[in-house]
C-alpha cells in the first residue's frame, strides 16, 4: 500500500490553486493585523458592555475580525465598523441567548435555585441593563452601545445612517426607555 498524500496545511489566506498561485477570493486584507492590533479591546469591550461575558466576548470579537477581513470597508471607515458590526453582533447573541433562556425557563423543574452571582445586586443591575437593551428597536439599542462605548455623535451618525440631531434624539429615547424599565422592576409590588 502506498503513502496518501495529505492535503497541504495552509493558514486563512494562504490558499493556492494547482499552479501555486494564491486566491483572490482568500487574500489576506493588508491593514488586517494593523487593525485589530488597533481596534481589538475595543472591539472586546463593546460586546462584554452587551454581553457581561468576558468570554462571549472575545468569540463575537473573532466573528466580527473575520467578517472585516472578508469585507471591502476602507480601512479609515475601519474603526467605526467594527463598531458597529460588534454591536450588531453581540446584539444578536444576547437575543439569542435570552430565547434559549426562555425556551430552557419554559422546561426547567421547579426546584430551580438562581445562580448566586445573579443574587448580586451590581450583577443583577447590569443584567437588566442588558435585558432592556435587547427589547429596544435596532437602531435606539445601537446609538445607545455606541455613545456609551466612546463615539461621538457624528460618528454614530455616519454608520448608523441617521443625522448627528437624529443621535441625540434616539439617544435620549432610548436611554429614558431603559431607565423607565429599570424604575418599573425597582418597584415594589
Amino acid at each position: 500500500m502506498g503513502e496518501r498524500s495529505l492535503p497541504r496545511l495552509t493558514a486563512v489566506g494562504d490558499r493556492h490553486d494547482e499552479r501555486g498561485r494564491r486566491g483572490a477570493a482568500d487574500a489576506v486584507r493588508p491593514d488586517l493585523e494593523r487593525t485589530f492590533r488597533a481596534e481589538y479591546r475595543r472591539v472586546v469591550g463593546i460586546a462584554r458592555r452587551v454581553l457581561g461575558s468576558g468570554r462571549e466576548a472575545e468569540d463575537v470579537a473573532q466573528d466580527v475580525f473575520i467578517a472585516y477581513g472578508r469585507a471591502s470597508v476602507p480601512a479609515e471607515q475601519a474603526p467605526a465598523w467594527l463598531a458597529v458590526a460588534t454591536a450588531h453582533t453581540a446584539l444578536n447573541v444576547r437575543r439569542s441567548d435570552a430565547r434559549r433562556s426562555r425556551r430552557e425557563s419554559a422546561t426547567a423543574t421547579a426546584d430551580w435555585a438562581p445562580d448566586v452571582a445573579e443574587e448580586v445586586l451590581s450583577a443583577a443591575r447590569r443584567e437588566r441593563v442588558r435585558e432592556a437593551l435587547a427589547r429596544l428597536p435596532r437602531t435606539q439599542a445601537l446609538v445607545v452601545l455606541l455613545r456609551h462605548s466612546g463615539l461621538s455623535y457624528q460618528e454614530i451618525g455616519a454608520v448608523v445612517g441617521i443625522s448627528p440631531t437624529s443621535v441625540g434624539t434616539t439617544l435620549r429615547r432610548g436611554e429614558q426607555a431603559v431607565r423607565r424599565e429599570l424604575d418599573s422592576d425597582d418597584t415594589p409590588g
